[in-house]
């Protein structure tokens, strides 16, 4: 039996307090970080699965410990004090230190693990994303894949608040803070369901195009934003246009035109599965052509190794099988 002093005693008791300390100050730092940039202790609770109380007794013990107040709370309404921008500043750095720590030492040894998270516009998320992240996930099983999903401008938004590590976006925008790699050429059409009167016509003019009854995706999507400047370019505006209604989503656009005689530009990839079934048409427009890249978007300067490795991986994949 080993005997110690106690002084020896003392210090391994202080020791262990000093790393339990600083285990639970990592998790109390997770769970502000959740509600600060949730605003809500239910949704923050959700997320670390977690109870709502637990969640209040955390951010209390941080306050305490600071002996500064991180939110101020109106009713069922929070906000960040200015105590609590700088703290969830410095989290962030924290937790990206952590992430490129856990990725750089697994590469040293030749294993890929880690959290690579993707933002993603809706088109890329719903319809290439699919076919390309099983395949990734079976050649890197060790990596998580956080994916988020909004339009252009969100995922931008996601990259600059560095809640993603990596974006693929389909707009035109080319915001100076972010790196854009050309990723796969895209295709818009004008598409309507089979039996629409005009599909049996093959082609028609601009002129026709604006009596047409159209759908168009919403303000800051990456696919309004490629429609409206090749349209300029052929000097129709989008106000020109018989506008019936703008959606969220490429899906709900193409199921809306299946079962209506609207018409709606959309990536050839969405309605692959529709061509082939003889359940929707193309429509040329003479005079106008709708071609586009997807982008892989990243920070200026920024280099982590599993967002390399998934661009690598991703750009050697046949899209159109």
């Amino acid at each position: 039996m080993t005997v110690y002093s106690r002084a020896r005693t003392e210090k391994l008791r202080e020791t262990d307090f000093n790393l339990y300390f600083y285990i639970m100050l990592d998790f109390r730092l997770k769970v502000f970080h959740a509600v600060a940039k949730r605003l809500n202790f239910t949704r923050a609770a959700g997320e670390l699965y977690i109870s709502q109380p637990a969640v209040t007794k955390h951010i209390k013990a941080l306050e305490r410990e600071y002996g500064i107040q991180l939110f101020d709370r109106n009713g069922t309404r929070i906000q960040l004090t200015y105590a609590g921008e700088l703290l969830l500043r410095s989290t962030e750095q924290i937790f990206e230190i952590y992430r490129k720590l856990e990725t750089d030492l697994h590469a040293l040894s030749g294993k890929h693990a880690g959290k690579l998270r993707i933002g993603a516009s809706t088109t890329i998320a719903n319809y290439i994303l699919p076919r390309v992240l099983p395949g990734f996930r079976s050649a890197y099983p060790d990596v998580d894949i956080e994916l988020l999903t909004g339009n252009t401008e969100q995922v931008e938004k996601f990259l600059r608040n560095k809640e993603a590590d990596l974006g693929i976006t389909e707009g035109f925008s080319k915001l100076p803070v972010l790196k854009y790699i050309p990723f796969i050429k895209d295709e818009i059409v004008l598409a309507g369901s089979a039996g629409h009167p005009v599909t049996g016509k093959g082609t028609i003019d601009l002129e026709e195009l604006k009596e047409l009854p159209l759908l168009l995706r919403e303000p800051g999507s990456g696919t309004l934003e490629v429609i409206a400047h090749a349209l300029g370019e052929a000097r129709v505006k989008i106000s020109d246009l018989n506008l019936v209604m703008q959606l969220s989503s490429s899906e709900s656009i193409k199921e809306y035109l299946l079962h209506s005689d609207c018409l709606a530009f959309l990536s050839v990839y969405i309605i692959l599965h529709e061509l082939r079934n003889n359940t929707c048409s193309i429509i040329d427009v003479k005079g106008l052509e709708i071609e586009r890249y997807f982008y892989f978007v990243r920070l200026q300067g920024q280099t982590d190794v599993l967002s390399g490795l998934f661009m690598d991986f991703a750009l050697r994949y046949n899209y159109r099988l």
